[in-house]
């Protein structure tokens, strides 16, 4: 059984640690899993009502939900700005929690992981992702947890599909994602 995994990374910059973590998470998926990097977050509007009309939701956003009713599990990839979650994936769960009681997450199973510069790897930016996930509908899986501190120097020469050690750690946490997922599309 294939299960589609969207990673979504909370990061716009091209050099982004997170969108390489994400990279290598496409890289390192186990057989029957497949990880889809979802590439438009910069052109998705910030979600407003008035724009969220049934016919004519902006293309972006519309591209996004279609991206996100087609997956079995999300992958969210986080970095900390200014001690919380960026607002571009904010604004990415914003849009897939509507409609209000029909939104994409639609109780699929979540992970959020990441790396930043500070010490804890962002930890504070991850915990304010899963609250936000969760209460817009999806099955935030809270013992899968990967936060990857001194982004900066650690991925400044290697990225991380090279680093042995976060390879390991990223296959793990695909790996249980997966599992999750087969769980729910099973049942």
């Amino acid at each position: 059984m294939s299960v589609r995994i969207l990673a979504l990374v909370g990061s716009l910059r091209a050099g982004s640690h997170n969108r390489q973590l994400a990279e290598a998470a496409v890289k390192l998926a186990p057989a029957g899993a497949e990880v889809v990097l979802f590439d438009g977050l910069a052109d998705v509007p910030f979600y407003n009502e008035d724009i969220d009309v049934e016919g004519a939701v902006p293309a972006p956003a519309a591209e996004l939900r279609a991206a996100a009713q087609g997956a079995d599990a999300f992958l969210l990839f986080s970095p900390e700005y200014n001690g919380t979650i960026p607002a571009v994936l904010k604004n990415a769960i914003d849009w897939l929690s509507r409609p209000y009681g029909a939104g994409a997450f639609g109780g699929k199973p979540v992970a959020v992981v990441g790396t930043a510069f500070g010490q804890y790897g962002g930890v504070w930016a991850q915990d304010d992702t899963r609250k936000a996930v969760g209460i817009a509908g999806g099955r935030v899986i809270e013992d899968i947890k990967l936060s990857i501190p001194g982004s900066v120097t650690r991925f400044a020469e290697t990225h991380p599909v090279d680093d042995a050690e976060v390879a390991a750690q990223l296959t793990e946490v695909v790996a249980r994602l997966h599992g999750h997922a087969g769980e729910a599309v099973a049942a």
